[in-house]
């Protein structure tokens, strides 16, 4: 299958960043290196990108595709959430502009060994670290109903949590779950006719939810985030992409908490917290895509971006 990436929110990204020759530049999440291309067009000569997928795949397509770029970048396989150890092995332990793009990539949706796809029939994987172990199969197979209806509840939002773990505790007594279609068709008989009619497809927020379980996605989001703004210089940016309410809650809070500044009771005349803002938030409602780029990338329509600029 031939894979085509169209890097979602590029043109608002590069307007955000403000990049400048010379930047120090990190893309937290490569995928298919369309917004790492476009960060190094305009940080070159002088400047360099770190660039960052848990994925090997990625890691690959990157080198390929930034080739002309082979003295400016430095590509890593690993998690974000290791952001610390990461810049301490390249040895920038301030850098100028920092991006997340959260989720899956187009490549791993569209390639359906993966598993990460309801549309497509395969093994139940869902890893983006092919070297874990910890699969969706593992999830489904062996966690107790009870965690696998708090796990679709919590990471999918699905109102039908309950039913659709109960449904695959039945089915994996008779014959282990293997593959997406297994999965899609237990989810169609657990949720009501009715409901199935609306909302999307019946799948996709228990496939959300399995995938977020198998990569720990929301607690990396949390420690890496952390992490790349201690390591942002005064003035440096910071920009993440997120696509569901989850990852974008999680974004605004941390954003939030870090733009306050002295916490002291009001009865108190006199700080004594010592607490200063280190954030600047610059997008007090997130971006979203234009029209046009939802129709001519349907994977863009939940994006949203959000930006914040370092303060000390």
């Amino acid at each position: 299958m031939k894979f085509e990436h169209i890097p979602v929110l590029l043109a608002e990204v590069i307007q955000h960043l403000k990049l400048e020759n010379g930047n120090i530049a990190i893309d937290c999440t490569l995928g298919g290196a369309g917004h790492a291309k476009a960060i190094l067009e305009a940080i070159v000569p002088d400047g360099f990108l770190i660039g960052i997928d848990k994925d090997e795949a990625a890691i690959n397509r990157a080198k390929d595709e930034l080739s002309s770029f082979s003295q400016q970048i430095k590509l890593i396989k690993g998690d974000f959430s290791d952001l610390d150890d990461i810049l301490s092995e390249v040895g920038f332990l301030k850098v100028d502009r920092i991006l997340f793009d959260l989720g899956a990539s187009s490549y791993q949706f569209d390639f359906p060994e993966r598993g990460f796809s309801y549309r497509y029939d395969a093994p139940l994987d869902m890893r983006m670290d092919l070297n874990q172990k910890l699969t969706a199969y593992d999830v489904l197979n062996e966690y107790p109903e009870g965690k696998l209806t708090g796990l679709i509840k919590k990471y999918g939002e699905e109102r039908w949590a309950s039913r659709i773990a109960r449904f695959i505790a039945e089915a994996r007594k008779r014959k282990s779950i293997k593959t997406t279609f297994d999965l899609v068709e237990l989810i169609k008989s657990a949720i009501p006719a009715s409901a199935r009619r609306k909302g999307g497809h019946p799948a996709k927020r228990t496939f959300q939810a399995l995938r977020i379980e198998v990569n720990k996605e929301l607690a990396s989001l949390e420690k890496g985030l952390e992490s790349a703004i201690k390591h942002l210089k005064p003035g440096g940016r910071l920009m993440v992409i997120s696509y569901h309410s989850l990852e974008d809650r999680i974004v605004k809070n941390i954003f939030k908490e870090h733009s306050r500044g002295c916490v002291c009771p009001p009865e108190l005349l006199v700080c004594v917290c010592g607490k200063h803002p280190t954030l600047k938030i610059l997008t007090r409602k997130p971006v979203t895509p234009t029209e046009v780029e939802v129709v001519e990338n349907p994977r863009a329509r939940s994006a949203k971006l959000r930006v914040a600029e370092k303060a000390c």
